[in-house]
């Protein structure tokens, strides 16, 4: 099976990595057309280049987009292997890689499937269309639908808020889209020797510091959170545009909150171990761009600790709401402080919102039960199925 990415791989995207790591009955091997640099580590996973390195060979890829001929070698090397083992399946994470990818991956003619994670669903088509994804891309929402028509075409959908946001946005067939949950490592989470509620009163934040991240929202709760709690911190973790802005608003209203950068995922898992609880105050932003169901609110309830977020996916889907965590209404900083103030006083709250995270961590987003969903899709699309088991269109996260 081959799994598609334009750039292997991004440091934020351990979770392509993981569900490639982690299939059992499938053996992945990653396309790109070129690695990410500083990226992340690639070990244990076999990897494919695609880029052309002669001007011949580039000929080549125009005359097999267009024609379907002459194939070019780095798609030899792929569709006829040394071992003889063909690909039987083509995985594009992405709805962007894979329109970007169509006029070769077409002419393979081999099953397609597309897995939806949020920006390239939730981000409003004219946004595309205006050109504000690059002139490369305007058209993308037009040509995401033709490609969904292809028969061989079908789409994973990582929560149900963008399963829905694909029918009711961009039109793609619904009996085309399967909802699998992508799911965390919980053997690498796992809660750490002390509790939350033992811990010093640090609160967690992961993610690019973009818009749809919503730092901004946590930086102004802090306001309000540090007259109650002096000694509460914020630690950041992650890179982005928006790091000089956050980090100046952070000044300006002495919130406390440390910027840590990026950092590894064994660096994370550290972080997790000792803070009081994680927060994640995701806002849609004015492309209409949001989370799918960040994996960031799943890897620290794996880690037994309490999530506060706002993220659409996540707050409906990936939570339970006052049970693993408190979900709030999308830039309301003062709802944030209240829920961030309730869990710093109760450490017996932090306590048992941690026991009911990793249980419902286990329950549904453990790696090792998503990865069979996503290898029985595997095998009826292998086998020509594309319309979902009626289990697999809608379903509850709530135990």
């Amino acid at each position: 099976m081959l799994v598609v990415r334009n750039a292997l791989l991004p440091l934020s995207e351990t979770f392509v990595k993981q569900q490639a790591l982690k299939l059992k009955t499938w053996q992945a091997t990653l396309v790109g057309q070129r690695l990410t640099p500083k990226g992340l580590p690639l070990d244990g996973l076999q990897i494919h280049l695609t880029a052309p390195e002669t001007l011949a060979d580039r000929w080549r890829w125009r005359l097999f987009r267009r024609l379907g001929w002459p194939m070019p070698a780095s798609l030899r090397a792929l569709m006829a292997p040394a071992d003889g083992i063909r690909p039987e399946l083509i995985h594009a994470h992405f709805g962007v890689d894979a329109v970007t990818a169509w006029p070769w991956l077409r002419r393979l003619g081999l099953p397609v499937v597309v897995t939806l994670h949020g920006y390239d669903i939730h981000t409003h088509p004219e946004s595309w269309e205006s050109g504000q994804g690059g002139q490369h891309l305007r058209d993308y929402p037009r040509r995401l639908r033709e490609m969904a028509a292809d028969p061989r075409v079908s789409f994973i959908a990582v929560s149900e808020a963008v399963r829905q946001r694909a029918i009711t946005g961009y039109q793609l067939p619904a009996d085309k889209i399967e909802k699998v949950f992508i799911g965390v490592d919980v053997t690498t989470f796992r809660p750490g020797p002390i509790t939350p509620g033992a811990r010093p009163p640090h609160i967690l934040f992961v993610g690019r510091q973009v818009e749809k991240k919503g730092l901004e929202v946590l930086i102004r709760a802090m306001t309000r959170v540090r007259e109650r709690f002096p000694e509460a911190r914020v630690k950041v973790v992650g890179d982005g545009p928006l790091r000089a802005r956050n980090e100046a608003l952070a000044a300006e209203l002495a919130a406390p909150v440390d910027f840590l950068g990026a950092r590894s995922s064994e660096q994370v898992r550290r972080l997790m171990d000792a803070c009081a609880l994680f927060c994640l105050p995701s806002v849609v932003s004015a492309t209409g761009d949001a989370e799918g169901l960040p994996i960031s609110i799943l890897e620290a309830q794996a880690a037994g600790v309490p999530v506060v977020t706002s993220a659409v996916g996540g707050r409906d889907e990936g939570i339970v709401d006052g049970r693993t965590g408190f979900g709030f209404a999308e830039r309301d900083h003062e709802a944030l402080a209240g829920h961030l103030c309730r869990l710093l006083g109760d450490n017996a709250l932090r306590d048992d919102m941690g026991r009911e995270a990793r249980a419902l961590a286990m329950e549904r987003f453990d790696i090792r039960v998503c990865g069979r969903q996503l290898e029985a899709l595997y095998a009826r699309r292998a086998a020509g199925v594309t319309t979902p088991p009626a289990s697999a269109v809608v379903g509850d996260v709530r135990p």
